[in-house]
């Protein structure tokens, strides 16, 4: 094991766009554990766009950032935990971390399915999309929904487990006219579009001209509106993000059309993953078998290397992965069991 430990600090509030300028790479020893304390070595770790929006106040300069990580506990001060475990912990952008045993969650191992899944559709990405559909939209067999933000990491969990429900038409829209081909190719999606490509309005109006019941709203803005008119009378807005926002410089989108909210009975809700942990178990029973039969593929785009997860968080930004974006340490996949290729699935590219 390395003598050495990394971990990822932000150095500058950003003013739009964040950069790589805005991070540096921090060497130290490696930590020691505590008594009541563990080091874990972590293996995978997640980037996710919230973070864009902690950067703003959140996170403190000059100081280790958070975030969803998997790691293996290398060294234990603490009969709760054992060398060797594989835990969940939310001491990420960092090589190690010492933990105590409140601070982590055992991962359970389900055979056929990778630990990455675990921060993709078993995570807290998978549990936003299982909360959104359940809990907030109440989502009913044959409703048609649409989707923003459709090829990231919360749009591919909400498009499969959708489907699984036995949803209606399931619109989506995507960055590009490739990321919309791959939500129908691969996903699931009856229709999909390229936001870039016109009007928001006209294009949800060809894509679902028949209306929607529920949007799932990851970005707000243009798309929100547009929704806020093809909803149905006593439609749902599901409210995860407003990414559109989180990078924006200039006065915010204002939306037209908030009387209809009131004209067709919308409602409109958001909410906070973090207050759902009791549903965790819930979305394993529902999903993992599917995971293991294959209908469900767990939508990744996968980078090697922690020296690389700056480049996979911009990359994120910028809207370069396929389903969720997630760094992983170099070799990690021959070691885990679970772990598979599937081209359609695990995309192998960092920041272009």
């Amino acid at each position: 094991m390395t003598e050495t430990a990394l971990t990822v600090h932000q150095t500058a509030r950003p003013h739009g766009f964040p950069t790589a300028g805005h991070f540096a790479f921090v060497e130290s020893p490696l930590p020691a554990p505590a008594p009541g304390t563990a080091l874990v070595e972590n293996l995978y770790w997640s980037v996710d766009p919230y973070h864009r929006e902690m950067m703003d106040g959140d996170f403190a300069l000059n100081a280790p950032l958070e975030g969803r990580t998997i790691g293996r506990v290398v060294a234990s001060r603490d009969p709760a935990l054992t060398e060797g475990e594989i835990v969940f912990h939310r001491q990420g952008w960092r090589t190690h971390a010492v933990v105590t045993p409140g601070e982590v969650r055992r991962l359970p191992r389900f055979e056929g399915v990778p630990l990455s899944a675990h921060l993709g559709i078993l995570g807290g990405t998978g549990l936003t999309a299982y909360v959104g559909l359940t809990r907030i939209a109440e989502l009913r067999e044959g409703q048609d929904l649409f989707v923003s933000a459709a090829a990231g990491g919360v749009g591919t969990a909400t498009g499969r487990l959708a489907r699984l429900m036995g949803s209606g038409r399931l619109v989506g829209s995507a960055g590009s006219a490739a990321k919309a081909a791959y939500l129908t190719e691969h996903v699931g999606y009856d229709a999909a579009f390229d936001h870039r490509s016109g009007p928001a309005a006209g294009l949800l109006a060809e894509a679902a001209p028949e209306g929607i019941d529920v949007y799932v709203d990851n970005v707000g803005g243009e798309q929100l509106d547009a929704a806020i008119s093809a909803l149905r009378e006593r439609g749902r807005i599901v409210r995860v993000g407003t990414v559109a926002q989180y990078n924006a410089t200039g006065t915010p989108y204002a939306l037209r059309n908030l009387p209809d909210i009131v004209e067709k009975s919308l409602r409109m809700e958001g909410f906070l993953v973090s207050d759902y942990p009791h549903l965790q178990e819930e979305l394993y029973e529902f999903v993992v078998p599917h995971l293991q039969s294959g209908r469900v593929g767990p939508d990744e785009t996968v980078v090697e290397g922690f020296d690389r997860i700056v480049d996979a968080f911009l990359g994120m930004l910028r809207g370069e992965n396929r389903g969720k974006m997630i760094v992983r340490a170099p070799g990690e996949r021959r070691t885990d069991p679970g772990s598979r290729t599937d081209p359609r699935t695990r995309l192998r590219h960092a920041s272009r």
